[in-house]
């Protein structure tokens, strides 16, 4: 019997990348996973078929996360399906381009582009976690884990806007965690560094990814699956007494 066995688990943004190698990791372990999506039903429904194959269960919700009558109705869909939400991973963000070269610099960043990533990053997470807290109070248990980035640790490349909205985020958890733990609700972060393949990082030099190598500890960029393994484990009963942590996946770039 797998880890997450009837356990319902919403990873939102997870038609492709880090969100569907989560998704699929906690269908391993039998659960209940809804792919959330915005425009790539094709690519959602991939990801729903291999979720099914490896054992688990899914389904596909359509829904603009930065919209509050869209994720309203998302978790309405999944309750009317499923009953609850018993995990939430927050991955969903708006799309940005890793470029080192092209990218703005101090003094071109205007205040739109930080609003926009604060939208997609923050706004997108507290419309998702206010649906879903009233029914984890109900049960008096739930975990919700939001993605981040070790960036804000470590800027090795400087994206002002990407970076300040994930620091907002562990802002927000933090504060979440220590507001909502009296109701058996956990509130963490994974923060991975540069992950590759995926098509935010495709933009990333070849110099750029022997940098970070060089200067990890473990000779490596992290793939999804590297990430997975970490989320799983603060949505489990292993880490039932970890809350308001924020945790680094990325080979000891950034140590903590």
């Amino acid at each position: 019997m797998g880890k997450f066995k009837n356990k319902v688990v919403l990873v939102t943004g997870s038609s492709r990348g880090i969100g569907a190698s989560i998704a699929k990791d906690f269908a391993k372990e039998g659960a209940n996973v809804i792919i959330n999506y915005v425009k790539n039903e094709q690519a959602a429904e991939e990801v729903v078929a291999a979720c099914i194959e490896v054992g688990g269960d899914a389904f596909s919700v359509q829904a603009d996360v930065m919209e509050k009558e869209a994720v309203r109705q998302m978790i309405n869909t999944i309750i009317l399906e499923m009953g609850t939400v018993d995990i939430v991973v927050n991955n969903a963000f708006k799309p940005f381009k890793f470029d080192p070269e092209n990218r703005k610099r101090a003094g071109e960043v205007m205040w739109e582009d930080y609003e926009e990533q604060l939208h997609g990053t923050v706004k997108s997470a507290v419309y998702v976690t206010e649906a879903v807290l009233p029914m984890m109070r109900k049960r008096g248990k739930g975990s919700i884990i939001n993605m981040v980035t070790n960036l804000v640790a470590n800027p090795i490349v400087p994206y002002h806007e990407y970076t300040t909205a994930k620091a907002a985020l562990i802002g927000y958890s933090r504060n979440l965690a220590a507001d909502i733990g009296a109701f058996g609700i956990r509130v963490n972060c994974v923060a991975p560094g540069l992950v590759y393949p995926t098509s935010s990082s495709q933009y990333t030099k070849e110099d750029v990814k022997n940098k970070i190598i060089e200067q990890t500890p473990l000779k490596r960029i992290a793939t999804p699956a590297d990430v997975a393994g970490p989320v799983l484990f603060l949505a489990s009963d292993w880490s039932e007494f970890i809350t308001g942590q924020t945790i680094y996946v990325d080979g000891g770039l950034v140590m903590r």
